[in-house]
């Protein structure tokens, strides 16, 4: 059994069967006559990210070896408590009891990748390339982004469009994401749009096109792990940014360091990671999972289970209302008054209101919403709540954004499962 037969298999349970052919497949690694193995590239380059630095005695180590700081409860090194849901390539998603702080915390921050991260992170010698159609092609520095561009910092919300594919029946393939895809961290970077208006945006262009450092699963050089982009009015708002510090401090490898775009609202998959490259394209984006099926939903309601031809999908833009329960996690055993809280977010909209309920939908009552901290940002809600007696409730929370949608209760299946935005509901024990 290979690791793509069973992606839900961690990386101990799939070294521990046969350590040498898992190690073959998984990092490349085959013994030599001293039983120690060579780490090709894309190989130690998924090592070096798993455990958080570069790895200088790799060739010392034996074939079927497992860094013992993988061991750690946390399998991803500067990542707490996450659940890891695919080791190649690596995807790991949050609790919601652990996305209760009003930002989260860079350790708390969901993994979402498509290939292999890259070795070299320096961002000394990283460029950023602006070409396409413009009429000042540019290579930047990240020295050169913080001397001529206004440098900002922003609270700025990313979802995975596959956030909540999990729930979905009959099941839909991929990254089978619960509730915790979805992360608010502060942002610091330049804005997108005084990039392109230095390059000078020319008259005939529609989209960006994103390009990254991470190599494709099959090693092979020529092909793209992933390469997205952003009808250009988008790009030209004022809270899309590259970006190159994560909560203040340097961003986790896993998330894109030392260079990223952040693309609030929408599916976080325009968001480039490890970028090198901002094309300018007359046309909408054709690059690697930005055709087909990849990030699309069927532009019409279809039965569970039905065949939609491919022609009839359209590309996701922003993401849906949706609204996530925090505290108190599900399965509590609580008193008879506590307070629940959590977020809300809308895409490109602002949230008017959130509301609470705990009989199954019979009533409501109206949570406590803050503003967002700025455009972009989800918002944060609390409602206390009083139990009538003991036994076990249900927690629902919806929201409801500034057009006036509200956060449905179920949605319609769709063939790639995106954009589960369902009301988030705790089970609880009431002493």
């Amino acid at each position: 059994m290979t690791l793509e037969d069973d992606k839900k298999k961690d990386i101990h349970s799939f070294f521990a069967a046969d350590p040498e052919k898992a190690d073959k497949e998984f990092f490349g690694r085959v013994a030599n006559a001293d039983r120690r193995g060579f780490l090709k590239k894309t190989g130690l380059a998924t090592m070096a990210a798993m455990v958080g630095a570069s790895i200088p005695f790799h060739r010392n180590m034996p074939v079927g070896f497992v860094p013992a700081a993988l061991a750690q409860e946390s399998v991803l090194i500067g990542k707490d408590g996450l659940t890891l849901l695919n080791d190649r390539p690596i995807n790991a998603e949050t609790p919601p009891e652990l996305l209760d702080d009003a930002i989260t915390p860079t350790s708390r921050h969901f993994v979402r990748n498509n290939g292999i991260p890259p070795e070299d992170m320096n961002p000394d010698t990283w460029t950023l390339t602006i070409d396409g159609f413009v009429d000042n092609p540019m290579v930047l520095t990240i020295a050169d982004l913080k001397e001529q561009f206004e440098v900002v910092t922003m609270a700025l919300t990313l979802e995975c469009g596959g956030n909540g594919r999990g729930f979905f029946n009959p099941p839909a393939s991929g990254n089978q994401w619960t509730y915790g895809a979805v992360a608010c961290a502060e942002w610091t970077g330049v804005r997108l749009r005084d990039v392109l208006e230095k390059a000078g945006v020319q008259p005939n262009v529609v989209y960006t096109a994103h390009y990254g450092t991470d190599t494709h699963l099959s090693g092979d050089p020529n092909k793209v792990p992933i390469s997205r982009g952003i009808p250009i009015e988008k790009a030209m708002t004022d809270n899309v940014l590259i970006a190159f510090e994560q909560n203040g401090a340097a961003m986790n490898p896993l998330n894109g360091a030392p260079l990223r775009l952040v693309v609030p609202g929408w599916p976080a998959s325009t968001a480039q990671k490890w970028l090198n490259r901002i094309q300018l394209r007359d046309q909408v984006h054709d690059g690697a999972k930005m055709t087909g099926k990849s990030y699309r939903v069927p532009a019409y309601p279809v039965a569970a289970g039905e065949d939609v031809p491919e022609e009839d999908f359209v590309i996701i833009e922003r993401m849906p209302v949706k609204s996530l329960i925090t505290f108190p996690a599900n399965g509590a055993d609580i008193g008879a008054a506590t307070q629940v809280r959590g977020h809300a977010w809308s895409g490109d909209r602002t949230i008017e209101k959130v509301q609470i309920s705990i009989d199954f939908g019979a009533t409501w009552q109206m949570a406590e919403l803050d503003d967002p901290v700025n455009s972009g940002a989800w918002q944060n809600w609390r409602a206390d709540i009083t139990f009538p007696k003991a036994g076990y409730y249900e927690v629902w929370a919806r929201a409801t954004d500034d057009a006036g949608i509200m956060q449905p209760f179920a949605i319609d299946w769709n063939p790639k499962g995106y954009l589960n935005n369902t009301m988030h509901r705790v089970g609880l024990r009431v002493s």
